[in-house]
């Protein structure tokens, strides 16, 4: 199975920090984003965010595939595999 990048782990760290962001806010509404890096820096956070949670879509179907594939089992051969 392939060990997850640098990359991956940003957006996961990223996806954890929004979603315990979101958290707050409906708890407690309280936005820590926004009370640390004000409304306008708030929004940039929120995208970087949004693009941390479209590339961990990306990335979850890579770790499937992975995760479908016998060990040893080349990509190629998985889908020869399927289609047999």
């Amino acid at each position: 199975m392939t060990r997850l990048n640098w990359l991956d782990w940003t957006a996961f760290v990223l996806l954890i920090v929004g979603g315990l962001n979101w958290g707050l806010v409906g708890f407690f509404n309280f936005n820590l984003v926004t009370a640390i890096f004000g409304a306008a820096f708030g929004g940039v956070i929120f995208a970087i965010v949004g693009l941390a949670a479209i590339y961990s879509i990306y990335s979850l179907t890579k770790v499937g595939t992975m995760a479908q594939m016998r060990p040893g089992e080349k990509k190629d051969e998985t889908h020869m595999r399927r289609a047999a």
